[in-house]
């Protein structure tokens, strides 16, 4: 199980997330997007079909339909109701349950580093865990820096 830990310094979530969960759906695997927020889910629900002018990426939020048909899901807990193999954490909180994933996606901004530094360690003792931090350069182009 693979976590990436993305520190939000250049890039805002809504221009990194989109170009992350692209690259999972055109691997043809799925990804369940966590928030408990619903504001900020509202607002990634209209982000994922306006990101790029020429694409969108199929989505839903949770419980608006056939959740089990969406290649992308908008949730506000893990529960991976899309068969998910992939989650994104995008609120900042760090989920244990995100570790029943194949592959995680930590997000988080500077408000957030204690606690994404807290998850880091105590995952670090984790077996099967492998961790990736990865932060931007002063261009904002990601860098995996541990």
């Amino acid at each position: 199980m693979q976590v990436d830990f993305y520190h939000l310094t250049a890039t805002p979530l809504d221009r990194a997330l989109p170009q992350i969960a692209a690259k999972v759906v055109e691997s043809g695997a799925r990804l369940l997007i966590v928030t408990a927020r619903d504001e900020q889910r509202a607002d990634l629900d209209r982000l994922l079909w306006t990101y790029r002018p020429d694409s969108f990426l199929p989505h839903a939020q949770a419980g608006a339909g056939d959740d089990s048909v969406q290649p992308v899901l908008l949730a506000p807990a893990v529960t991976p109701t899309n068969d998910a193999r992939h989650v994104a954490l995008v609120d900042g909180q760090w989920r244990d349950e995100a570790l029943t994933f194949d592959r995680a996606f930590h997000f988080f901004e500077d408000e957030h580093i204690g606690a994404a530094r807290e998850a880091w360690r105590a995952l670090g003792g984790r077996d099967g865990v492998e961790r990736r931090y990865w932060k931007q350069s002063d261009t904002g182009r990601w860098e995996q820096a541990a």
